[in-house]
Parts: structure tokens; C-alpha cells; sequence
């Protein structure tokens, strides 16, 4: 679990999937961030005793961005362009509903197709998004 506290999002809490890398308590963040800040697939993390993420070990090289729509659409199917673009990167993506989306972008991965098909919907003020590195991981 990520304490968001530190994000600004009290009482918050974000799980995430961490699968082991030593005995020495490090673990590979194996999904991409919703609400922290810092955090990418692949970074080496360390955790509390309460198994919270205290620390960044090691950054992948990877970055997100996150995407909140302001407004529901009837499918998730219906953001079809973002999803054309995202597919046609060969990027992984997670979508939580179909108002928020998180974009994984590898070390070098062009990512202006990808902010090109964001750009119509925050234009029209239906959309918001940012890279999830553009705050440092801070523990609570």
C-alpha cells in the first residue's frame, strides 16, 4: 500500500502489486500508479514494517501519464482513439472504469502520439492529465 497523504489525498490509500526481488525486502512495482507520485512499473521499491512503500530503491526508467476524464461515456470502448494510439505504441495501459486511465511509457518511448490524442479532449475541457513523476515519492 502507498500512503497518499503526502499527495495531498488524506486518509487515501493506493494499493499496488509488488512482486519480490530479494530476500532483503525489495520488491518490482508490477502495475502502473494511479494517485502516487514517483512511481512507475518496474521501479525497485522497499516497505515499513506495515508493509506500506517507505522508499525507492531503484527507478526503472519508466513513466506514466494518468489521464481523468471529466465525464462518464456510456463504454469503456468509447475512448476508442486513446486506446487506438496507446495499442498502436505498443504501450501498456490501465483503465480504471472509462474516466481514468494510466499509460506506462518505457525509457525512450515517444510519447507525443499518446499527449496528441489526449490534447482534443483537454482543449474541449474534458480531460486532465499529468506525468506521475511530476512529484517526487515521498513517504507519509
Amino acid at each position: 500500500m502507498v500512503d497518499l497523504t503526502p499527495f495531498d489525498l488524506p486518509g487515501m490509500r493506493e494499493q499496488l502489486w509488488l512482486q519480490e526481488v530479494d530476500e532483503g525486502g525489495a520488491y518490482e512495482v508490477s502495475c502502473i500508479p494511479f494517485y502516487a507520485y514517483g512511481l512507475a512499473l518496474g521501479d525497485v521499491v522497499g516497505t515499513s514494517d506495515s508493509h506500506d512503500v517507505d522508499r525507492v530503491i531503484r527507478k526503472s526508467g519508466h513513466r506514466a501519464v494518468r489521464v481523468l476524464f471529466t465525464e462518464s461515456r456510456p463504454s469503456v470502448n468509447s475512448r476508442s482513439a486513446l486506446r487506438a494510439a496507446v495499442e498502436s505504441a505498443d504501450l501498456l495501459s490501465e483503465w480504471n472504469g472509462d474516466r481514468m486511465v494510466a499509460i506506462d511509457f518505457p525509457h525512450g518511448s515517444p510519447s507525443q502520439p499518446i499527449l496528441d490524442s489526449i490534447q482534443g479532449e483537454v482543449e474541449g475541457g474534458t480531460a486532465f492529465w499529468e506525468w506521475s513523476d511530476s512529484m517526487e515519492f515521498r513517504p507519509a
